[in-house]
């Protein structure tokens, strides 16, 4: 499989054409970023960690009969992937209060819902990717209520598949953020990538955070808790 042009080149990731339409290259960069790339810093290995930890993800949602967008792992950075259109929407399924939602909410971080709960916002740096509900998506014809309905149920899905495979491995799934896309033949899978820069994921011992929060939180052992995840995996 060879690179034809660089298609997309977002904060984290670049996808790249390749000699067949329904393929694409998706490359790990070794950036990272926060608050809409306001914070940016480089951390050496991250790439290769991340690509890793994404492709045993996805291989595991694969065998358990959810449609993604994962193949094969091409190289320590690069994957194979479907070409997808997405959906200009990202899916955050919450298991616990933290982050944004502990904000909004004044919940302690940590605490627990007595169900996920499953909130969409539009993918926008400009707009800071603001929180949607299902009748805005609705009437803005980003998504149709069948849809919505098939997201809601794929999230949940993902979220008993993850949190008990990551529970088995010590780690809380605190939350997570999906994206969406069709191939072009009419397939929805889960796309973009499922690594600690999209989850929050707690050891469920200590409560260390083992995430992208260690950056946005200047809590230092970014490098480490990336490879302790990676480790967690592996194993």
């Amino acid at each position: 499989m060879q690179k034809i042009r660089l298609l997309y080149e977002g904060k984290a990731k670049r996808l790249y054409e390749t000699n067949d339409p329904d393929l694409l290259i998706m490359e790990f960069k070794d950036s990272l970023t926060a608050f809409d790339g306001t914070k940016k810093d480089q951390m050496t290995g991250k790439g290769e960690w991340n690509n890793q930890i994404s492709a045993s993800i996805f291989t595991f949602l694969n065998e358990n009969n959810v449609s993604t967008h994962f193949i094969e792992k091409l190289s320590a950075r690069e994957s194979l992937v479907k070409h997808l259109k997405m959906v200009a929407l990202e899916q955050v399924c919450r298991n616990f209060s933290a982050g944004s939602i502990a904000k909004r909410t004044g919940l302690e971080e940590g605490t627990p819902f007595k169900h996920p709960v499953i909130e969409y916002h539009y993918k926008s740096d400009e707009l800071h990717d603001p929180l949607y509900t299902e009748e805005l998506i609705s009437a803005l014809e980003l998504a149709t209520k069948s849809e919505m309905l098939k997201f809601r149920e794929l999230g949940l899905r993902v979220n008993d598949l993850l949190s008990d495979f990551m529970e088995r491995r010590g780690i809380i799934l605190v939350d997570f953020k999906l994206e969406f896309g069709y191939t072009r033949q009419g397939e929805l899978c889960v796309g973009d990538e499922i690594t600690p820069d999209t989850c929050r994921l707690w050891d469920k011992k200590s409560l260390d955070k083992l995430d992208k929060d260690r950056f946005r939180r200047d809590l230092g052992g970014v490098a480490d808790a990336y490879q302790e995840v990676l480790s967690r995996l592996s194993a």
